[in-house]
C-alpha cells in the first residue's frame, strides 16, 4: 500500500483536505465515508476558518492574523468529487459557486497536497474562535 503522502490524483483516487462538516462526527461525513480508501491523516493548511454558523469556510493564505487550519487529509475515490461538489455548491470554474474547489498543500508537509473547498474571503463574517471546527463547536456547547 502506498503511503498517503505519495498519493495525489493518480488513477481512480484523489486527496481531499477536510476541515468542517465532512469530518467524522458531523452530518456530512456520511457523504464521504463510502468513498474513503485509507485512514485519514491529520494536517494543516495555511489560512483561517470563517464561522458561518452551522458550518465553517476556509480562507486560504495570509489573512490579517496568520494561521493554520487543522483538518484531515482523506484519500477518496475520484467519483466522490461529483457528490461533494454538489454538497459544497461548486458548479465549476468561472461559475457562481458557494465554495471553490482548489488545490492546496499541507502547511507542515508541502509534499502532501490535494483538493479543498474554500471561500475567496470572509464575506464579512467573523473568523472562528479556533483553528479546528470541532473545537469551535465544543466551545459553543459550553457557552
Amino acid at each position: 500500500m502506498k503511503r498517503p503522502e505519495t498519493l495525489g490524483t493518480r488513477g481512480s483516487s484523489v486527496r481531499l483536505f477536510v476541515y468542517g462538516t465532512l469530518l467524522p462526527d458531523f452530518e456530512g461525513f456520511k457523504l464521504i465515508e463510502p468513498y474513503l480508501l485509507t485512514a485519514p491523516v491529520p494536517g494543516r493548511v495555511r489560512g483561517r476558518l470563517v464561522d458561518a454558523g452551522a458550518y465553517p469556510a476556509l480562507v486560504l493564505g495570509e489573512t490579517k492574523e496568520k494561521g493554520n487550519v487543522k483538518g484531515l487529509w482523506y484519500e477518496i475515490r475520484r467519483e466522490a468529487l461529483a457528490e461533494l461538489d454538489a454538497y459544497e455548491e461548486f458548479h465549476g470554474i468561472e461559475e457562481p459557486n458557494d465554495y471553490e474547489r482548489v488545490w492546496v498543500s499541507d502547511a507542515e508537509r508541502p509534499e502532501v497536497s490535494g483538493w479543498a473547498y474554500v471561500w475567496a474571503d470572509s464575506r464579512g463574517l467573523r473568523f472562528a474562535s479556533a483553528d479546528f471546527w470541532p473545537d469551535v463547536c465544543r466551545r459553543r456547547r459550553r457557552d
